[in-house]
């Protein structure tokens, strides 16, 4: 029976395997034939347990709800954005967000969006849409770079990303930008205002009493939101006109016409003529002509080349303020503006802005001057202040006893070509100013004057044009009043060198000449325009700002890296960088941040010396024990100890990463050690923590410079072909130290020079002394150290003859083991031998008993097959027949179990061979 209660293989099971294997054996193909149906049952089941493997990844979970089931904004988790379209057929304005759930941004900018939903849930459709999520359309169909992505859709225009902050108030204002992209413009007053903005604006006039919707406003209204999709940052403001005497005011006098308003330049009008007034093109040409005074600088926090780009234009002005988008008003940023105005004006304020002061009803600035005689002055003299072309000459004096100056107005005046309306502003060009100058200066012996007190003007032509001629009003001047001018605090100084007319140099006295002023200075009185000192500065310097604005309270990092105390509770900052000349200004921030003080910081700066001091960064310096043996120089430190000490200075430029300037270390502690104190100083800079002056950066570590005592611009590299030791540095030191001084050395000096030789010398021998007590030292230590070696050595020869006894013992223990590994070998053959034989006696045995039974078997069946037949009543011949027949069988089964036997025994020996083979 066998385990699972079935008929198990009895002991006639076995005989019939063996003759199924011995005639596989004799039949090569069958086994070939079961071989392959093996390898065919092995590939299924190994496709079977590959595709069982795959099964094993475990599926992705099921999206949640990233906004509470209260929040206005409507959360599509699984990404439905065909649904999102639908809901935004039935809104004006819809705000799509799409996020990521594991993106940190999206979690931080989620509670700003509920934020602005609060709000402006209703009016604005906003819904979030999970674009993360693999089985919803909205990340089959859009591809992210980075998460999350705000659009934003103005019925069926769309869709116009925001790339702006993601602050609340920054996306609610960009929101309503996007809801009201026009601004209705219903008045005077509402116009002088939208044209006051330090941001370009573009006006548009259009008359809805023929139709209620006039031609061409769908166009403007496209525009605006194509510029609200090209710029993010909102620079460009979307004005419309609907009344015709408002129009007037800045020459709008057909319906459909667009204007431009630009402060400093000529504002524009949108040429029709020349471009088609399409939505595209209007945007185009406002974005291309737009007047930027001042910029905003929003960093989005990731790796950009936005301060880079913008630093290498020119010197730039950068001011932090604490901004609120949605404040309606801003006293400081209309201050800062203000500011910018007047540094951009180049044609003073007179001329800068005529439509803003003919909308605002005001005077000119001339007519308000307090003298009665200042008004009949500026009447004699109309031509020179209608012109915005003009330029200020001081002639040279006629004789040397003279102290009166000729000082010359010039002007260029046209006198055909298209006269400008009111709104356009002529520009000043430099070429003209040249040309006049060039054409001045061949005829300036025509407006030398001994005494004038009046203001007389005469005209002579151009050399280029015949159109064209200049005006050069002159009038004597007082030197007193020349002096008064020069001591002023200008925002230029007068030079040295004198200048005659032509561009030479004069050789009378210096003090007795006055240079020409080639910018517009005002240096007659009469003529003075009311205004502040930075007006134009722009145009009359070469070192010209570009104004940008930062939001403090999203981009305070830069402030603190730029300059700013981390301390301040008040973010207000403003700082100077020129990267082409590497300087780095710094408003002092104990100072408030207004208008004032923005003007002398950049008048300051436009100095040709300017007094503004440098700002360096200041690394850290490592604080130590009060007695350092070589001292530590930070940027703030460093025009003390080594410009501005009377000693002499030793400084190493090094830094933390140069590991060759941590080996010279332990030199220069030997070296300060040998110095005298009060006459040297071995210091070191770590250059990538501190901030140097040009002049005394390096671009190779370790450099070491020398500054003489009472010769500090006369510094001396130590050469790079000598090495860094010692003796080098000793003989490098007392070389240069030891220059003779160009003035003659007197008694008292020689009386200096020998007290400090002495010094030397008793310091020298102090040291000498030293280092004899730390040669005794080192000899003792050297004789106690050969001692311990000798006794190391002893010790080592003893190890090694251990070592020596210990290897010879292996030796004998390795080859005893490979002598029982071999017994053990053998061993185990014969035991495998006698198992082998006993199992072939055990078969045989097996077998003959089964045979032996088999036989027992037949002779009981024959026994009682004659049994029954001796019961028969058949004659005694038959029973002798039978008795015959029955030898004759008995003896043919006997000789057929013989022949039996003989096969079994056969087979049992071959059944053994193949055991022993395989």
């Amino acid at each position: 029976m066998s385990l699972c209660g079935g008929p198990g293989p009895g002991p006639a099971a076995a005989p019939r395997l063996r003759p199924r294997a011995a005639q596989m054996a004799r039949r090569p193909e069958l086994l070939c034939g079961a071989a392959i149906v093996l390898g065919c049952a092995f590939l299924v089941a190994l496709k079977v347990t590959c595709s069982r493997a795959k099964d094993v990844t475990m599926p992705a979970k099921l999206p949640v709800n990233f906004f509470s089931t209260r929040s206005p904004v409507i959360d599509l988790f699984r990404g439905q954005l065909d649904y999102a379209d639908h809901l935004r057929q039935d809104s004006e304005i819809a705000l799509y967000f799409f996020y990521a759930p594991w993106c940190g941004q999206s979690v931080a900018v989620r509670e700003e969006i509920e934020r602005v939903a609060k709000r402006l849930s209703d009016q604005v459709l906003f819904v979030a849409i999970n674009c993360w999520w693999n089985q919803g359309k909205c990340r089959k169909q859009k591809h992210f770079f980075y998460f999350p992505v705000i659009h934003l859709y103005h019925r069926s225009f769309g869709p116009i990303e925001y790339k702006g902050p993601m602050s609340a108030v920054y996306i609610e204002k960009f929101v309503r930008r996007v809801m009201t992209p026009l601004l209705y413009i219903s008045s005077r007053s509402k116009l002088l205002d939208f044209l006051s903005n330090y941001e370009p604006g573009v006006v548009g006039y259009f008359e809805f009493n023929a139709s209620p919707q006039p031609p061409g406003y769908l166009t403007f209204f496209t525009s605006a939101l194509h510029s609200l999709k090209k710029d993010y940052l909102g620079t460009i403001r979307f004005g419309v006109i609907t009344a015709k005497h408002v129009a007037e005011e800045i020459s709008l006098v057909h319906s459909g016409s667009v204007y431009l308003h630009r402060h400093v330049n000529t504002s524009l009008i949108y040429p029709n003529d020349i471009m088609n007034y399409t939505a595209e093109n209007v945007c185009k040409w406002a974005l291309e002509n737009r007047e930027l005074l001042i910029r905003w600088l929003r960093p989005h926090g990731g790796k950009s080349l936005l301060l880079n780009n913008e630093l290498k234009k020119g010197p730039a002005l950068l001011v932090f303020i604490p901004y609120n988008p949605l404040a309606e008003i801003q006293p400081l940023l209309d201050e800062i503006t203000k500011v910018a105005l007047e540094y951009h004006s180049c044609n003073k304020s007179q001329a800068a802005e005529p439509e803003l002061q003919h909308l605002g009803n005001s005077d000119s600035p001339a007519s308000d001057a307090s003298d009665p005689d200042a008004h009949e002055k500026l009447a004699e003299t109309f031509l020179i202040t209608k012109y915005p072309c003009c330029n200020t000459v001081v002639l040279p004096q006629w004789h040397s006893i003279s102290r009166t100056h000729n000082v010359c107005e010039l002007c260029i005046n046209q006198t055909l070509g298209v006269k400008p309306d009111k709104v356009s502003v002529p520009r000043c060009n430099f070429f003209e100013i040249e040309t006049a100058l060039d054409s001045f200066y061949l005829q300036e012996h025509t407006f030398f004057q001994v005494v004038s007190n009046s203001i007389e003007c005469s005209n002579f032509l151009s050399f280029y044009s015949p159109f064209s001629y200049y005006t050069a009003c002159c009038r004597t001047v007082d030197r007193h009043f020349l002096s008064f001018i020069s001591s002023e605090k200008t925002i230029f100084q007068t030079p040295k060198v004198a200048f005659s007319s032509h561009g030479k140099k004069d050789n009378a006295d210096i003090q007795n000449s006055i240079p020409h002023i080639e910018d517009r200075n005002c240096f007659i009185p009469d003529l003075h325009i009311s205004g502040t000192n930075i007006t134009g500065l722009s145009c009359r310097t070469n070192k010209t700002l570009n104004l940008y604005l930062l939001d403090s309270n999203l981009f305070w990092i830069y402030a603190e890296r730029l300059g700013a105390s981390r301390s301040t509770h008040l973010k207000e900052f403003a700082a100077i960088v020129d990267l082409k000349e590497e300087l780095h200004y710094v408003l002092d921030q104990n100072q408030s941040l207004t208008g004032s003080t923005l003007e002398n910081f950049i008048k300051n700066f436009s100095i040709l010396y300017s007094p503004l001091k440098r700002h360096l960064v200041d690394g850290t310096a490592a604080r130590g024990p009060a007695e350092r043996v070589v001292a530590e120089v930070s940027s703030s430190t460093f025009r003390d100890v080594v410009l501005s000490s009377g000693k002499n200075v030793l400084l190493l430029y090094y830094a933390q990463w140069c590991g060759f300037c941590a080996s010279l270390s332990h030199i220069f502690i030997q070296l300060a050690r040998l110095l005298p104190p009060d006459h040297f100083i071995v210091a070191r800079i770590d250059i990538t923590q501190n901030d140097l002056p040009w002049e005394f950066m390096t671009d190779r570590l370790p450099t070491i410079l020398f500054f003489p005592h009472q010769r500090k611009d006369q510094s001396v590299k130590f050469p790079e072909d000598f090495p860094v030791s010692l003796p080098h540095l000793l003989k490098f030191i007392l070389h240069h130290s030891s220059l003779s001084s160009s003035e003659p050395c007197t008694k008292e000096c020689l009386h200096k020079e020998t007290v400090l030789q002495q010094g030397h010398i008793s310091h020298l021998e102090k040291e000498i002394q030293k280092l004899r007590l730390e040669i005794r030292a080192l000899h003792q230590a050297h004789d106690s150290l050969e001692a311990q070696l000798s006794e190391a050595r002893r010790e080592e020869h003893r190890l090694q003859q251990q070592k020596h006894t210990l290897e010879k013992q292996h030796k004998i223990l390795q080859l005893h083991s490979e002598q029982l590994q071999a017994t053990y070998d053998q061993k185990n053959r014969e035991l495998l031998e006698m198992a082998e034989k006993l199992q072939e006696l055990a078969d045989a045995s097996e077998n003959l008993l089964k045979e032996n039974t088999l036989l027992r078997i037949l002779v009981a069946t024959r026994e009682g097959k004659l049994q029954s037949k001796d019961e028969s009543k058949e004659a005694l011949q038959s029973e002798q027949t039978v008795a015959d027949d029955s030898s004759v069988l008995v003896s043919t089964a006997i000789t057929t179990e013989e022949k039996r036997i003989d096969h079994i025994d056969t087979v049992a020996t071959e059944h053994s061979s193949e055991n022993r083979t395989e």
